[in-house]
């Protein structure tokens, strides 16, 4: 009967540790995943993050620069009263090569789920003061279409997570001014970096 408690208390653990992202890349060379990149999917454990524009964690990435001390720096946009917005995250390196902290909203934690470089980079934005319940991920691509072989790729990423999350396609949303072939050309945003 002494045991119990120690039991109950190893399950608990046990049970909050895999309620975290797994890692699966093994390395992540950051100078390979710099450049241009475009939100093509999301998915997340509480789609009211994703499910409107204003949607608190519904971004788009635009761009991937490494910093010279192997951190990462994140370009992207959000629609925030009105108009498209630009918006940098700062990602620090953590010992594990695809694990980063950051500080975005309640978010502190970005983990680079899969990458082949040249076509696609799925990654996941995460509170681990509160696992599982504001884990946000994302589909990038090099070109503003991902073929289905990436996009299965990435359900079967998704299903490894340790929490159910659901799938927003924010480019079959009726009227997303952000997921255009030019992202965040309405005409209250501008023109985005890089484009005319």
């Amino acid at each position: 009967m002494k045991c119990l408690p120690l039991v109950l208390g190893l399950a608990l653990v046990c049970g909050l540790q895999a309620a975290t992202v797994p890692l699966t890349m093994d390395g992540l060379d950051l100078q390979k995943v710099a450049g241009s990149w475009h939100s093509v999917a999301m998915a997340a454990s509480n789609i009211s993050l994703l499910d409107s524009e204003t949607a608190p964690l519904r971004v788009y990435v635009q761009e991937l620069r490494p910093t010279p001390g192997d951190n990462l720096e994140i370009i992207l946009r959000k629609w925030e009263h009105g108009r498209c917005v630009q918006k940098k995250v700062w990602a620090e390196k953590t010992e594990l090569p695809a694990e980063f902290k950051i500080s975005y909203l309640d978010e502190n934690e970005l983990i680079v789920l899969d990458t082949d470089y040249e076509n696609y980079l799925f990654l996941c934005l995460e509170n681990t003061d509160a696992p599982g319940q504001n884990l946000v991920c994302q589909c990038l691509t090099r070109t503003l279409k991902a073929d289905d072989e990436v996009m299965e790729k990435f359900d079967r990423a998704l299903q490894t997570l340790p929490v159910h999350v659901r799938l927003f396609d924010p480019t079959r949303v009726a009227g997303d001014r952000l997921h255009t072939p030019r992202p965040c050309s309405h005409p209250a945003c501008g023109s985005p970096v890089g484009q005319p």
